[in-house]
């Protein structure tokens, strides 16, 4: 009886060792979390003030402007300054403009650049050299860019002297229905360098023994590249869309530079009617113009967003 005793007395210790030991260490492993966290949150608080300063409270003012009648006053017309806007001839021609040159100019953007990155992948002589030239134009600055532009495509410009070898008339390019034409080039110059550059990171990163099942298995070049390479491409194809779709609409600068404030009509975008805007200090229009253009972008890249998730999930992890 008294063994039984001492060896229930024992047992009952060594659970409560036990159990202290694991309170000591769930402890040690909270206090450890929550320096963890601390830490964490500290590194980030810089960042996020950052944002919640420069580009999320900015854009809780631009949504106030739109409501209201103007920024002095502060009365609320709710959705009237939508309305108007949308009734506006000008900004409904520069959603078409900016609509038909990203339509264009994302996905030729996209195709070429990953077109030129599986040329490049290839063992080509002068592949370096190939890379650099179309890196080239990240390091120009615009305004060298502009006077490139204008050199080729002005009235008496470089473009207009070869074409008249082949007996073809003058173009005024930038105030011709072919002015989308050269921005669209213009884009395309800027951007197909950086994206190509993407698309070859992210080849180089398919793993290779798939890339061999595939050969093993006698799939052809173009099964390869619809069945694996897509796939794994998935991800950065969304990334240099958004990037590309981005950076249509920042060309404004480029188009501002080579034409005024009031282009040709197919080159006039909604970067125009929102710098008009601003110089004539109408605030609402512009806000409204501003949050409408946002909830678009939004949609789009959601979209996007969607694409790459249904087309990429079965190669992530």
């Amino acid at each position: 009886m008294q063994k039984r005793r001492r060896q229930r007395l024992q047992g009952m210790q060594a659970g409560e060792n036990q159990v202290r030991q694991k309170r000591k260490q769930h402890g040690k492993t909270t206090r450890r979390a929550r320096k963890i966290r601390i830490s964490s949150g500290a590194f980030i608080a810089p960042s996020f003030l950052g944002v919640l300063l420069f580009f999320i409270l900015p854009f809780l003012v631009v949504i106030y402007y739109s409501l209201v009648d103007n920024p002095i006053s502060g009365n609320f017309v709710f959705f009237e300054n939508y309305d108007s806007i949308i009734h506006n001839a000008a900004f409904m021609r520069a959603v078409k403009n900016t609509a038909v040159f990203s339509a264009v100019a994302v996905p030729l953007a996209v195709v070429l650049s990953l077109i030129l990155a599986i040329v490049l992948e290839a063992k080509l002589p002068f592949r370096s050299q190939f890379r650099t030239f179309f890196l080239s134009p990240m390091m120009v600055p615009v305004a060298s860019i502009v006077l490139i532009w204008q050199v080729l495509f002005h009235y008496n410009g470089a473009v207009n002297d070869f074409l008249a070898v082949f007996g073809a008339d003058k173009i005024d390019w930038l105030k011709s229905e072919y002015s989308q034409v050269v921005v669209v080039i213009l884009f395309l110059w800027k951007n197909l360098g950086y994206n190509m550059i993407l698309f070859m990171a992210a080849l180089a990163s398919i793993p290779k023994d798939i890339l061999e099942v595939a050969r093993l298995e006698s799939a052809t070049p173009l099964q390869t590249f619809f069945y694996i390479k897509i796939r794994y491409l998935s991800s950065t194809l969304l990334f240099v869309t958004i990037m590309s779709l981005i950076n249509s609409f920042k060309v404004f600068r480029e188009v501002y530079l080579l034409t005024g404030d009031y282009p040709y009509d197919t080159i006039y975008m909604l970067q125009h009617f929102m710098n008009n805007k601003f110089k004539s200090i109408d605030y609402q229009a512009l806000s409204a113009a501003a949050v409408l253009m946002c909830l678009v972008m939004i949609v789009i890249i959601g979209l996007l967003f969607l694409a790459e998730n249904r087309f990429g999930k079965d190669v992530e992890g």
